[in-house]
């Protein structure tokens, strides 16, 4: 059983900076790629960054050059950190994660409960 736990959203001004934690725990064999989704009222989930197991980090043309994604495999935690916000950044961030539960079961995908990031203007 896989559980992936959000923390980190809150409400902040615009041009400031928030700092998204992803935490998987429960029995896994390996996580392999990883991402942050974010889906704001009225609009479709939409990819804001990836980090694969190959480190080659992929971000949204909306959010490049502000925000960062990066993974402690020893914590077997994600993050997303959030800088020069705007009001446009205000939706749900979901975490997800494509992990292997065993060495011999096929991978899937899990996702995180979400949590609310508003950027005021």
């Amino acid at each position: 059983q896989v559980q992936l736990v959000e923390s980190g959203g809150g409400l902040v001004q615009a041009g400031g900076s928030l700092r998204l934690s992803c935490a998987a725990s429960g029995s896994f064999f390996r996580i392999n790629g990883m991402g942050w989704y974010r889906q704001a009222p009225g609009k479709q989930r939409e990819l804001v960054a990836v980090v694969p197991s190959d480190g080659n980090t992929n971000y949204a043309d909306s959010v490049k050059g502000r925000f960062t994604i990066s993974r402690d495999n020893a914590k077997n935690t994600m993050y997303l950190q959030m800088n020069s916000l705007k009001p446009e950044d205000t939706a749900v961030y979901y975490c997800t994660a494509n992990i292997n539960t065993s060495v011999f079961t096929r991978t899937r995908d899990y996702w995180g409960q979400g949590t609310q990031v508003t950027v005021s203007s």
